[in-house]
């Protein structure tokens, strides 16, 4: 929900100006110490040459001018914006790329302005660590204070959601759910009239029907009005459209899976004939791929390392509190279809499926006791990695299905055969939005098609990020 900007937003970015410049500064600080007096003091770049450390008045000015670069990068890449907009975790791939475009714009700074001496490279190489770790850490505090301001701030956006379908109740979730919008719904309204109104949805939200918006907006306060039913015919779109600019209330419309797809139209032309359609996705380009598969690979190693003590830990609970394997492997559809053997750590008893595949349920008896823990937790998953090395797998992607259910929702759900394009990941943009488990496919296949439709490393990182404090629906 927009707000207007307010001097106290205003106050908000320069302290944060001001703590990111901070940071920056020792940081840099930080590096050099331990560079020329702590650790790698006796480190020689260039034999025969004694370590000489630069005049403090220089250092200083070359740690000003880091500084300045450092925060001009912030800025434009948007990480001074108030308010806020969404969670920290969300951001911090976009501050991490900001230092380390930092760096480089730093570099030819440096190089353009000739100072003479540079910054120690190896102190730069140090201040690679030492920055974000402090950036970090100063921006989670200035986060901490903002999100305890902004829960304690009166209510000043009162929503109404015109629709009453599974996206209208998420959005509700989602819109409260989120402290910096300060927005609470006021209620929904149905399309059609008729028919019964969602179990979720408590008597006093249910406000009436969309033909009825005007006398509700002469008695209720509303500031901002979400169409979520794209059931409605384009006249009464219209209608709504002008109502919300004659009353100055603001006006979203949460777009279907049509209109997502088809964001990036292509047209071509084949022997003179003009033929329209979907343009590429990031991952069809050879260049994307490549530095995805680069990163899974990298990633997945570094996990497995990381991991393995938790893996032979839970390995070894598994094995004495109940009988059966350690591992489970369960046949799974791929990228283009192809199948093959995903690896979990077991976390039900061995006979789980005598009566036939099944969803796993909130209090589900089929979970042994460590299971409950290690599917909560998400360590189940952690032997996927090794799916991943072999190719099977990317870290980040929808996440592959069973046969027995590709060949039943194929047929069921609209497009549902897209999101088998590219490789399934471990993790991914519908997981990470509680849609897991016995929840509704086609809400998870609006997500899985948007994230290949956007794809980036960037959203890599923040999916996985976010994957780290994911609990919804982990049963």
């Amino acid at each position: 929900m927009h707000q207007r900007q307010s001097y106290a937003h205003l106050i908000s970015s320069f302290i944060a100006v001001i703590a990111d410049a901070l940071a920056i500064f020792f940081g840099l600080q930080l590096a050099l110490w331990l560079r020329f007096s702590g650790p790698f003091a006796s480190v020689e770049i260039t034999q025969g040459i004694p370590l000489a450390i630069p005049p403090a008045d220089h250092l200083f000015d070359l740690k000003i001018l880091a500084v300045v670069v450092f925060v001009l990068v912030f800025r434009q890449l948007g990480l001074y914006q108030r308010p806020h907009r969404g969670r920290l975790e969300d951001k911090i791939p976009r501050i991490l790329r900001a230092i380390l475009i930092g760096f480089v714009l730093y570099l030819a700074a440096e190089a353009a302005l000739r100072m003479d001496p540079e910054f120690s490279r190896l102190a730069l190489a140090l201040g690679v660590v030492t920055v974000p770790v402090l950036v970090l850490l100063e921006r989670w505090i200035i986060f901490r204070i903002e999100l305890h301001r902004a829960r304690h701030a009166e209510v000043v956006n009162h929503v109404l959601i015109i629709g009453t379908d599974p996206t209208a109740l998420r959005l509700k979730k989602a819109v409260e759910g989120d402290p910096f919008l300060r927005s609470r719904v006021s209620g929904f309204l149905k399309i059609e009239e008729g028919g019964t109104w969602p179990e979720a949805i408590p008597e006093p939200l249910r406000l009436g029907y969309a033909r009825e918006i005007e006398s509700l907006l002469d008695a209720s306060k509303i500031d901002h009005i979400v169409l979520s039913d794209i059931g409605i015919d384009r006249e009464q779109l219209l209608s709504l459209v002008l109502l919300c600019e004659q009353r100055y209330l603001q006006f979203y419309l949460v777009p279907d899976l049509f209109r997502i797809l088809t964001s990036d139209v292509e047209m071509q032309q084949i022997a003179g004939i003009p033929v329209m359609g979907m343009g590429q996705w990031p991952l069809d380009k050879i260049g994307a791929r490549i530095l995805k598969r680069g990163f899974d690979v990298g990633f997945s190693v570094f996990a497995l390392v990381l991991t393995s003590p938790v893996v032979l830990l839970a390995a070894l609970i598994i094995k004495v509190t109940s009988p059966g394997p350690v591992f489970f492997l369960q046949e799974r559809c791929g990228e283009k279809g192809r199948r093959f053997n995903i690896f979990k750590l077991r976390t039900m008893n061995v006979d789980a499926e005598e009566t036939g595949p099944g969803w796993t349920t909130p209090d589900d008896p089929r979970r042994t006791r460590v299971g409950v823990f290690l599917r909560k937790w998400n360590i189940d998953e952690l032997p996927q990695f090794a799916n991943v090395l072999l190719g099977h797998m990317s870290v980040v992607g929808p996440r592959p299905e069973r046969p027995v259910y590709v060949e039943q929702f194929k047929d069921e759900i609209e497009r549902y055969m897209r999101r088998h394009v590219y490789k399934p990941g471990i993790t991914g943009w519908a997981q990470v939005h509680g849609l897991r488990g016995d929840t509704s496919i086609a809400e998870r296949i609006t997500y899985d098609l948007f994230y290949l439709e956007h794809w980036s490393l960037g959203l890599d990182l923040k999916i996985i990020i976010k994957t780290l404090a994911s609990r919804e629906n982990a049963y």
